[in-house]
């Protein structure tokens, strides 16, 4: 006795598809969207995160959650949406940018006169000042050891110029009254900017961390008996 000759419909359960229109929660800020707008660009942590089926989280509400401070998040689907850039907080976009990896976005920031200067100029001058970007760790690092029980710290940074002022270290630093082995010292370097330049770009490094800093220079007491150099300046946090 044969058994009925049971066919399948053919028919299976698609995958499936998801909104065009996306809710997005992102540290706490609310955005609508387009699926298309968030996969603009291919090559995007965005794109990468809406490729066929969302790989986000949700939050009560259903929306795709990112767990990133939102507060410019509306600049980012701004320039998805319209091509459009921000005419404020430039350096916290180009920071989005990056993370997102929207390398248009990337490059037209670059060369906004905000970060043009910032990136062509003052970086590739610093990357000419040997370790100096250690230097401020170093900084920063002495200050708070010696902020216990005191209103300010004061580190004296020493700045050597160009070789010949190199030459001179030796000499310069013997003749310092203060303790030698905390004197923090940047340069020489090959670029155009001068001392004052590269002080600017400390005041700026550190205040840029949240501290409070003044930079003056030391002035050393002359003696008819030994050079007096002005390489020495006192770095100063205020702490209150």
């Amino acid at each position: 006795m044969s058994l009925p000759d049971y066919k399948s419909s053919g028919k299976q359960s698609s995958p499936a598809v998801p909104s065009p229109v996306v809710q997005l929660n992102v540290g706490g800020h609310m955005f609508t969207t387009s699926l298309s707008s968030l996969r603009k660009h291919p090559e995007s942590k965005l794109a990468e995160l809406f490729s066929s089926l969302p790989k986000l989280r949700t939050d009560a509400q259903g929306r795709h959650f990112i767990d990133r401070d939102g507060s410019h998040f509306g600049a980012i689907l701004e320039f998805l949406r319209s091509d459009r850039l921000p005419t404020e907080n430039i350096p916290e976009v180009y920071r989005e940018a990056l993370h997102y990896n929207i390398k248009p976005l990337v490059k037209r920031l670059e060369e906004t006169p905000q970060l043009f200067g910032e990136l062509v100029g003052r970086q590739q001058f610093l990357s000419r000042v040997p370790h100096y970007k250690e230097n401020i760790e170093v900084l920063i690092r002495i200050a708070r050891a010696e902020a216990i029980a005191a209103r300010h710290s004061t580190i004296m940074i020493c700045v050597l110029r160009t070789e010949e002022d190199l030459s001179f270290y030796d000499s310069a630093i013997n003749s310092l009254e203060a303790v030698k082995e905390s004197v923090v010292t940047f340069g020489p370097w090959k670029a155009v900017p001068l001392v004052k330049d590269l002080l600017d770009c400390v005041k700026m490094d550190i205040e840029s961390q949240g501290y409070r800093v003044s930079i003056q220079p030391h002035i050393m007491e002359k003696s008819f008996l030994s050079r007096s150099y002005d390489f020495f300046y006192k770095l100063t946090f205020s702490w209150w």
